[in-house]
């Protein structure tokens, strides 16, 4: 056992035993941990003492089975190559770049960009769709894909994931639906090594500030919001945290933005980032002034700056509620004037800054 990653917390006082999520009783439950500190388990990953009376034990490999984004972390860049005499790290596996292109389309059937046309106009939303190569999947119906796409433009992979096209939200029920690229093509030996979703626009746009969150959709979001960032995402709490996921962003001011009940996580991110030697900085603006609500709901960025309406959207509402109005739009040929960046109506003192 002592040669195993995963193990029970090992005994030292009642400081490490804990409270049983399944009989409730105090001291009696040894929760497992990560022998090398990567991952950390939910309080309910352990074994009980009274295996006769009570018998509950959620193991790491329960874990992982309810979890797949962990699992495919724990089995990214760090396999070896244990044949060998010296331990050899693998070169990352990609995927063909046509098997990408021929997602960009379909968009009608995309849940997130149905979500999106509603929330920030058709055109701008399709825009964002083409720039962060944004794909529609057929695995599950209105399935969107997230490409990861690096900086040399190699496809590493495509986490497929299905959204609610009315309230913008993950299809959790009746089970959580997310899933991969090259797990759905059975590609044989795959060896996963992931970058930041967005990594591909860095050369395209090598002024701006970087701004890092956890979820795809945010970074589209908040890009159409605060474009003087260029957004994007980890593609989870522990994603492309890596001294090899972090060199491409080398020399940029960077800005970490995580989710509600996260910050603490990602300040201890900010601290190796800047022990590495990175410019970074992060926005725990959101954290202190939270109400709980939003803190119970895990809000990012996204959920506030989407309660922001833009002109195209405020017309929308006007045409459920009149459908005359756009009658009065075919007629005249009335488009609606650009509406202004949400950094740029904020008095200077409240502009969010790198």
């Amino acid at each position: 056992m002592n040669n195993y990653r995963f193990k029970l917390e090992p005994y030292k006082g009642v400081r490490t035993r804990y409270t049983c999520p399944a009989c409730e009783r105090p001291r009696c439950f040894a929760r497992y941990i990560d022998t090398e500190g990567t991952i950390e388990f939910p309080d309910n990953v352990g074994r009980c003492d009274h295996e006769q009376s009570c018998g509950y034990h959620c193991t790491p490999k329960d874990y992982f089975a309810k979890h797949p984004l962990a699992k495919e972390d724990l089995d990214s860049s760090d396999r070896l190559d244990y044949n060998k005499q010296t331990p050899v790290i693998l070169p990352p596996s990609f995927i063909e770049r046509a098997t990408m292109e021929q997602t960009l389309r379909g968009y009608e059937h995309n849940n997130l960009y149905r979500f999106l046309s509603e929330q920030l106009g058709e055109d701008e939303a399709l825009q964002l769709i083409h720039r962060y190569h944004v794909g529609t999947s057929k695995h599950w119906s209105g399935a969107t894909v997230f490409w990861q796409i690096d900086r040399d433009g190699y496809v590493r992979t495509g986490k497929v994931m299905l959204y609610n096209a009315e309230t913008g939200k993950r299809v959790k029920q009746p089970f959580n639906h997310i899933t991969w690229v090259h797990s759905l093509l059975k590609l044989p030996n795959y060896n996963l090594s992931q970058c930041f979703f967005g990594e591909h626009l860095l050369d395209a746009d090598k002024q701006k500030p970087i701004a890092l969150v956890e979820s795809e959709k945010t970074a589209l979001i908040a890009s159409h919001y605060l474009p003087q960032y260029l957004w994007l995402a980890t593609g989870g709490k522990n994603g492309c945290f890596k001294s090899s996921n972090l060199s491409p962003l080398f020399g940029r001011q960077i800005v970490l933005f995580p989710d509600l009940g996260a910050t603490d996580y990602w300040q201890e991110k900010l601290k190796m980032m800047q022990r590495l030697g990175m410019e970074v900085q992060l926005f725990d603006y959101l954290e202190k002034h939270a109400t709980p609500q939003d803190q119970q709901a895990g809000y990012d960025i996204a959920d506030y700056l989407l309660q922001i309406k833009t002109q195209n959207s405020a017309l929308k509402d006007l045409i459920r509620q009149n459908p005359n109005i756009q009658l009065l739009v075919d007629k005249l040929g009335l488009r609606v004037v650009k509406e202004q960046r949400f950094n740029e109506t904020l008095p200077p003192k409240k502009r969010l800054r790198h």
